[in-house]
């Protein structure tokens, strides 16, 4: 569902799943938060604020994550 937010549209449903495929593929790695931030070059709050929904991800982070998590950036957006 679409909601809109200022002058920006968030789909909850979309950021949610974003959200909930990071914490999964990092934690399947057996990688830290902060060591998914150290190879992205971010601070360790702008992933944490991503993996609880919070913020909307740009689509040139999800490829950074993907690539650091080996997968497709699709595999992130899939319910």
């Amino acid at each position: 569902m679409m909601v809109k937010d200022g002058k920006h549209r968030r789909n909850e449903e979309g950021i949610s799943t974003l959200a909930n495929n990071i914490k999964r593929y990092r934690k399947e790695r057996n990688m830290t938060m902060q060591e998914l931030a150290n190879r992205l070059d971010v601070d360790y709050s702008q992933i944490s604020r991503m993996e609880r929904g919070i913020v909307n991800a740009n689509i040139s982070i999800v490829f950074d994550i993907a690539n650091v998590l080996e997968v497709k950036a699709s595999q992130l957006l899939e319910r």
